[in-house]
């Protein structure tokens, strides 16, 4: 199993807290292995692809993404590596039966109508016996993850789905319950193995921070090179490292709220993501 102290420097630059989760998961979960075959979708701007190449150089990854605009920023950051990446629709997705090893389902179904045929598809593509990791985001999020979209959910029951106040509402569909994922899951045939509820205590309004302005700073080149160095998810071992740069500041302050947080929060208590480990049944 890759060493947590690994995940911990692979996301050391990581302003979003509850990516730090997710990524921790994944990699516990899949637990990759040298000549594993893992598929990663959509992979978007690559950075799970870049962290296992980083992690386990043996492992096999590959990463599909249906937007091509998203392929070509996912090429930028991990052509160079030789990492395959294959323009695909998630219903359809370019593979043979019992193909995978390890399927990575985060941060997606929450953005497609039919979330069953989705997950269907990557029980068709996985090995009998091969695991599907899944994160979406929780209908029941922290008030001061997105308080605009709590506030707006509580007073009209709608929330911003599109722009820079989107949140962590951003083009989706649906967030969702333990049950209603549970159900999704159990439908598509897997074996529920496991479920986590992580990242409770958040900075205020984060979201809107990291994805609504700091991401879109960062991907314009308008950052100064010290502090882009130190936001940038890609380059493990570089970071300015000076206490006084604004970014580094900054995740000073996010790692703070972030100390409380733990990797399964208790039931009923407000999370920012739900995550389940699925497996495909070895005569499935």
């Amino acid at each position: 199993m890759v060493d947590l102290a690994l995940i911990q420097h692979m996301t050391r630059n990581e302003a979003d807290m509850a990516f730090k989760k997710r990524a921790q998961t994944i990699f516990e979960w899949v637990n990759p292995q040298d000549g594993q075959l893992i598929l990663d979708v959509p992979c978007g701007r690559g950075f799970y692809l870049n962290m296992f190449r980083y992690a386990v150089p043996g492992a096999r990854i590959v990463g599909a993404e249906l937007e091509w605009a998203i392929i070509r920023k996912a090429q930028a950051n991990v052509g160079h590596l030789g990492v395959p990446l294959h323009n695909a629709n998630i219903y359809r997705l370019p593979y043979p039966d019992n193909t995978f090893d390890a399927v990575i389902l985060s941060e997606i179904l929450e953005h497609v109508e039919d979330d069953v045929a989705a997950l269907r598809e990557a029980y068709r593509v996985l090995k009998p016996g091969g695991v599907v990791t899944i994160t979406v985001p929780n209908a029941d999020y922290p008030f001061w993850w997105d308080p605009i979209n709590k506030t707006l959910e509580a007073l009209f029951g709608r929330p911003i789905r599109r722009g820079p106040l989107a949140g962590i509402w951003a083009n989706h569909v649906r967030l969702y319950t333990m049950e209603r994922l549970r159900s999704a899951v159990r439908a598509a045939r897997f074996v529920v193995e496991e479920e986590r509820r992580f990242t409770h205590y958040c900075f205020p309004f984060i979201h809107n921070l990291v994805y609504g302005l700091g991401m879109p700073l960062l991907e314009s080149g308008l950052l100064p090179a010290k502090m882009a160095a130190a936001a940038n998810r890609l380059t493990f071992d570089q970071n300015d490292g000076a206490w006084w740069n604004p970014i580094n500041l900054g995740l000073r302050v996010f790692n703070f709220f972030d100390r409380k947080n733990t990797i399964n929060e208790p039931p009923g208590r407000s999370t920012v993501n739900l995550a389940m480990k699925g497996r495909k049944a070895h005569d499935g």
